[in-house]
């Protein structure tokens, strides 16, 4: 089983504003690396309140650090050849096409999958679906709101349900899910 899972944080409500992004490197059904990255996005300086009391970034915090633009081809090699798994994936796969769009950057051809659909799969009967819900019940600890901490726990929480799912690869991902899978 290999994939990487993602998650994006933003400053603003423009889905291009991405202010850092966190990604968890699976490979084998084994996380290997989780690496994250700040990004100055197009809006700097301005940051919304709402957004900085959701994730605590401020302005200041990613007034060095790099454009979406100078870290994309880490990023695109990163994610080259992999199915993407994000959580509430709608959301980090449009944040991911506004950077690609704003910089001029050509969509890679990438898969990717919701965690949430996965989950509810493996469990039918939470009440609760959302990341600190799930990692809650698994007893799983970590930073929310923080994209590294966020990638992580999507990757152990979608290796959680595979393995009740009993799917052990990538072929029984998409024979299971293909219906679900989207196209970036």
């Amino acid at each position: 089983m290999d994939f990487i899972a993602l998650d994006f944080e933003t400053a603003t409500h423009e889905r291009n504003s991405a202010c850092e992004l966190g990604i968890c490197i699976v490979e084998n059904g084994q996380i290997k690396e989780t690496k994250s990255w700040l990004i100055k996005p197009p809006s700097f300086p301005y940051f919304s309140y709402h957004n900085m009391a959701v994730h605590g970034i401020t302005p200041e915090d990613v007034q060095l650090a790099p454009t979406f633009a100078e870290v994309w081809y880490e990023i695109e090699n990163l994610m080259y050849g992999n199915l993407m798994i994000a959580h509430n994936a709608s959301f980090d796969a449009a944040v991911l096409r506004a950077c690609l769009e704003h910089y001029g950057f050509f969509k890679p051809n990438l898969s990717y999958l919701c965690s949430i659909g996965v989950a509810k799969r493996a469990w039918k009967d939470l009440k609760s679906y959302g990341l600190k819900n799930l990692a809650e019940y698994h007893q799983i600890k970590f930073n929310h709101h923080r994209a590294d901490a966020d990638a992580q726990v999507c990757a152990q929480l979608s290796l959680l349900s595979f393995e009740r799912l009993m799917i052990t690869n990538n072929d029984e991902v998409r024979d299971v899910f293909g219906k679900r899978f989207k196209i970036l």
